[in-house]
């Protein structure tokens, strides 16, 4: 079985759709995304820079596009026709949702869109951000973050934990960290998965009777606690909360184990995960799909799949 993951904010980089472009089909796909997102796609992933991308309202539909984009590239039969399960960090999960066949990409995109401006308007609330941990004793690196009055917003597994919350707070955990670890500031503009998101999670809230939730047509992992999503409200209920709780990488990555994964391939904006991947999951097999050059790297895997032990 395979893995098919999807990124969260933080991993898209300048230009990183350019080489995508080439392919002949994606121009007029990010086209009709765009319009559902309400800014240029294209534009955004090739043009422009990193201050302008780093914005939420920018980077989180930028992402999920990246990812439909990709896997539209990457597979040419339906996926629930695959021996695969699918999971997607933080604004990723949106990406997997619509890849599970949960949300429509129309409906994918207006999620998105309102998640990424309500996150955006929270944010400005009050100034915050997030710090990822790296290394370090687990518990020793929690207590710590508590110590600092920030929160775990993303617990990663590997060795790594990302904190939120005010700059004072995580300038608090930077100036006293865990021992044997380091603290990495990161290009997002507020305090996800905390709640200083609860003004987002009630405008999700307010957008939810106009979705058309299905039931995941391939394993679809959640956020909250790795456990395998089953019912499309249940799913879209687990997008909303996710907000403004915890994502729980390290579970997701433990379901992933436990079902035997042998290999992950990681869909673009890539590497982040992937990289997660290879200290917490070993042995498994992992691609980056940064580029449309990646993209045979990822059928080989199914190859493998596919081949007779």
């Amino acid at each position: 079985m395979l893995a098919i993951v999807c990124p969260g904010q933080g991993s898209q980089t300048p230009g990183f759709l350019a080489p995508w472009l080439e392919l002949p089909s994606v121009e007029g796909h990010l086209a009709a995304l765009s319009e559902i997102a309400g800014i240029d796609l294209k534009a955004h992933g090739t043009t422009s820079d990193e201050e302008t991308i780093k914005d939420t309202a920018v980077a989180q539909p930028l992402i999920v596009a990246a990812g439909l984009v990709a896997a539209k590239s990457l597979f040419d039969v339906e996926l629930s026709t695959l021996p695969v399960v699918l999971a997607g960090h933080s604004v990723g999960e949106i990406t997997a949702s619509a890849l599970a066949g949960v949300l429509s990409e129309d409906d994918a995109m207006t999620f998105v869109r309102e998640r990424a401006n309500n996150m955006a308007a929270a944010a400005a609330v009050t100034p915050t951000g997030m710090s990822a941990v790296v290394g370090g004793d687990p518990a020793e690196v929690l207590a710590a973050i508590e110590a600092s009055g920030a929160a775990p917003a993303n617990v990663n597994g590997a060795g790594q934990t990302v904190a939120a919350g005010t700059f004072e707070q995580l300038q608090a955990l930077a100036d006293n960290p865990p021992a044997k670890a380091r603290v990495i500031p990161l290009k997002v503009a507020g305090a996800f998965h905390t709640a200083h998101m609860a003004p987002a999670v009630d405008a999700l809230e307010t957008l939810r009777p106009s979705l058309k939730p299905q039931a995941p047509t391939v394993p679809l992992l959640s956020n909250f606690d790795g456990g395998e999503v089953t019912d499309g409200d249940a799913a879209v209920a687990s997008l909303i909360a996710q907000v403004s709780r915890p994502v729980r990488w390290d579970l997701c990555m433990e379901n992933l184990v436990q079902r035997g994964v042998t290999g992950l391939i990681e869909l673009a904006p890539a590497g982040t995960l992937a990289g997660l991947a290879k200290r917490g999951m070993p042995g498994v097999k992992t691609v980056a799909v940064k580029t449309p050059d990646d993209l045979s790297a990822a059928l080989a895997l199914f190859a493998e799949l596919e081949a007779p032990a």
